[in-house]
């Protein structure tokens, strides 16, 4: 039974860090939860609970900033509602139509649209459309790593 813990804690780490780029799973959680299972299949004996609440720390505030960072970098480069919205819509459409890279530029063709739709000239557009794309980047990054991280120390924690 140990060994279908292990692999099920594998498998859902995987999705876990799949999940940093696929908008519509989150990835730190799954990959948080997955140390979760692989502590509960070993007795608790593979990370101490100082690490586990750590990682937990991690897995909260990289998902907290998903939402800020790209919001941020949007205000930060004048995006307006709609330009986040449409960035988020061309985000899944570059995804489902070009994955992986379809989502990147999707989500900047998005922005773009959005704010020429809001009455921006074509050159502030394309800044605040740059601005969420490159918020988007820094969220995505900041997932990867954390996910990473707990993907390494799964694997680490299995042997």
């Amino acid at each position: 039974m140990t060994i279908f813990w292990v692999i099920l804690g594998l498998a859902v780490s995987i999705v876990g860090f799949l999940g940093c780029i696929l908008p519509v799973i989150p990835g730190p959680p799954l990959s948080f939860l997955a140390l979760i299972i692989l502590s509960i299949a070993r007795n608790w004996q593979v990370f101490d609970p100082e690490f586990l609440w750590i990682m937990a720390g991690i897995t909260f505030l990289v998902t907290v900033l998903d939402y800020v960072v790209p919001a941020w970098g949007a205000k930060r480069y004048g995006a307006s509602r709609i330009g986040v919205w449409l960035s988020v819509v061309g985000m899944i459409i570059g995804l489902v139509l070009f994955p992986p890279w379809g989502m990147f530029f999707g989500a900047l063709l998005g922005a773009v649209c959005g704010e020429v739709l809001s009455g921006k000239k074509s050159r502030e557009a394309f800044k605040a459309g740059w601005g969420v794309f490159v918020g988007n980047l820094v969220g995505i990054g900041l997932k990867l790593a954390a996910s990473g991280v707990m993907l390494f120390y799964y694997i680490r924690g299995m042997f």
